[in-house]
């Protein structure tokens, strides 16, 4: 078996933008180096100043080094038939296949990468990064950063990784099945085994344990692998980084986005750039005062036990009781609208019945106001959302209480109950947000027979 083991330079730009600089390949029949290739390559656009500083190729170097279609033939003929072998394959594999797809050629070759391997024929080493994987087996690597340099290196460690390899790991790793190719070079395989084919959220990590990305699925499994074939820039650079995956099985759909949601907001996962915001929660609440007359009014959601509606910020308050101040025909002095007036901005224009004034009796305004939170407590009820649970025998539920989402548990299937008070010692209690609001009407809108009102 052949193997062409390669190192590439580019501009950086993320696997969408980036362009090949510099290529190095040689060709190793298991014994020795047959055929070797290097050149500066012109990638046709500007190469960043940060990149130039870490491989010291700049755009004078390439202006008359051969373009990508020049070369193209070239490396067709030389890695035919061969293993494509590089440290972190995916990242030079996939910089080159979208060349020759740019060219309209479809490049595909068998893969194998040397992290991988290392991590499985050299295990436990703190880093398995070319310069430190490198040092720590007495291996030099002259010109850093070059890829004729970083190419060698990466010979003299696949070939010591051959002598190494006495249980066939190299074939085990070609197999078409064992998408030892497809894995982040940092993640160990009997991970992604374990991973089910189940509804829940999982958690990527990376080296140090962090949590990097949290995601909901149907199916784990089947999800997490569409993140390794996914060329985008962003799951590219995720890729890169995962040497672990946890996951909680939910059995339920909802519960999944509930967790998700309420798990990105706790760990601030750093490629999870939606619902990370937190937004404080306010309320609009009424109340009377000394003159028996209704307000209506708005705070902080923690000092706002009752509340009819409930918002997430001071503006979105401003604007429903503007609303409801017109269709009610309410005063905004009473809505707190309108502070320090003797009679409101609605009276002047004729839309406001007078309370403001003494014109009109408090009865009759307070009867309209009555009648409007007569009508937002209709959907302020207590009930749950059901779906299944993570066994056969068991049933998820989503508790709402007064319109406020309240968490998720579980419970069996024969012993569905209506009594708010069990629910709420089952639920693992979640915050309530925009988000969750937003994933809850969804869910309601497409599943109604789903919702359970209980006292």
């Amino acid at each position: 078996m052949k193997y062409a083991i390669i190192d590439i330079e580019t501009t950086g730009m993320g696997i969408q933008g980036n362009k090949i600089t510099e290529i190095a390949v040689f060709i190793y029949n298991g014994k020795e180096v047959v055929e070797e290739y290097d050149t500066l390559v012109n990638p046709e656009c500007n190469i960043p100043y940060a990149i130039t500083r870490l491989t010291g190729i700049d755009n004078t170097m390439v202006t008359s080094a051969p373009k990508f279609y020049e070369i193209a033939k070239k490396l067709i003929l030389l890695t035919k038939d061969c293993v494509f072998v590089a440290h972190n394959v995916n990242f030079d594999y996939n910089v080159i296949h979208k060349e020759f797809s740019e060219l309209g050629f479809p490049f595909k070759r068998k893969k194998l990468c040397t992290i991988r391997l290392s991590r499985k024929l050299i295990p436990g080493l703190p880093s398995y990064s070319l310069g430190k994987l490198c040092a720590s087996q007495g291996i030099k690597i002259n010109d850093r950063h070059r890829a004729k340099g970083d190419a060698e290196a990466t010979v003299t460690l696949f070939e010591k990784l051959l002598k190494l390899d006495n249980n066939s790991v190299f074939d085990s790793f070609l197999k078409t099945r064992s998408r030892q190719a497809t894995l982040p070079p940092l993640l160990p395989k009997k991970i992604f085994d374990l991973l089910p084919e189940q509804t829940g959220v999982y958690y990527f990590k990376n080296e140090k344990g962090d949590i990097i990305y949290i995601g909901k699925a149907i199916n784990i499994k089947k999800r997490v692998l569409s993140h390794f074939y996914d060329k985008k820039n962003k799951e590219v650079a995720l890729s890169q980084q995962i040497a672990n995956i946890t996951f909680e099985i939910t059995g339920s759909e909802l519960v999944a986005l509930l967790l998700e949601s309420a798990e990105i907001k706790h760990h601030f996962p750093i490629f999870n750039r939606a619902q990370r915001r937190t937004n404080e929660s306010y309320g609009i609440f009424s109340y009377e005062d000394r003159s028996g007359i209704i307000h209506l009014a708005y705070n902080r959601l923690k000092f706002t036990p009752k509340p009819l509606i409930k918002c997430y910020n001071v503006t979105e308050c401003r604007l429903v009781l503007e609303q409801l101040c017109e269709k009610y025909e309410l005063c905004p002095k009473y809505c707190h609208l309108q502070s320090n007036v003797t009679s409101c901005f609605h009276y002047q224009i004729k839309k406001c019945k007078g309370i403001c004034r003494n014109k009109e009796p408090k009865e009759a305004y307070n009867e309209r106001v009555n009648q409007l939170i007569n009508e937002l407590s209709i959907d302020h009820k207590n009930y749950i959302i059901t779906e299944n649970g993570r066994k056969s025998n068991e049933k998820a539920f989503v508790l709402i209480e007064k319109g406020v989402y309240q968490g998720y548990g579980y419970t069996t299937n024969n012993n569905i109950m209506t009594s708010l008070k069990i629910y709420k010692s089952l639920v693992v209690q979640q915050k309530d947000n925009r988000d969750v609001q937003r994933i809850i009407n969804g869910f309601r809108k497409k599943n109604e027979n789903c919702l359970l009102e209980i006292q």
